[in-house]
């Protein structure tokens, strides 16, 4: 891997742990436990498009890691890394497709987060209860995904990785 990839690589994760930060310090703007923007994936989709879906794979995933490391506990982490699993792997497969806006593939992407990290929730806590929490956190997915999905958008047409 040449250099300047590999510093590619690593100012996407490090901005994409800066804005998972920054989300934290954000207070909830509704009390619905779990609701939040994601605006490291603003990162992601942007690498997904621009840097292919390898890179965009290791940036998620990296972050996923180090910010759990960082600001969370193994409980969290494995939360993250399904959402971040199922979540991506749905943008993948939608982006391969090449009839959905950056916008659809970011809203599958939140709300697919959000629905793996609800299955895992079940399943670590043996319950299904927690399936009721998933019509809110559709509607919020959709709504973050919409807003990732713009910003991502004007990043991928004005921004170019090769200059």
């Amino acid at each position: 891997m040449k250099a300047s990839k590999l510093s590619l690589l690593a100012l996407s994760v490090s901005l994409a742990m800066i804005l998972s930060f920054v989300e934290s310090q954000i207070p909830a703007m509704v009390a619905i436990p779990g609701v939040k923007v994601g605006l490291a994936n603003i990162v992601v989709v942007f690498a997904l498009y621009k840097l292919g879906w390898k890179h965009a794979a290791v940036i998620s995933l990296t972050r996923v890691f180090l910010v759990g490391l960082l600001f969370g506990n193994g409980i969290s982490i494995l939360y993250s890394f399904t959402g971040a699993i199922v979540s991506f792997a749905a943008m993948l497969l939608l982006k391969k497709a090449r009839v959905f806006s950056t916008m659809a593939v970011s809203v599958a992407g939140g709300v697919l987060h959000n629905l793996g990290q609800i299955a895992m929730a079940c399943v670590i806590m043996g319950t299904d209860v927690l399936r009721y929490y998933a019509p809110f956190l559709i509607l919020s997915g959709t709504l973050a995904g919409i807003a990732i999905g713009v910003l991502a958008a004007i990043m991928i047409r004005r921004i170019d990785v090769n200059a």
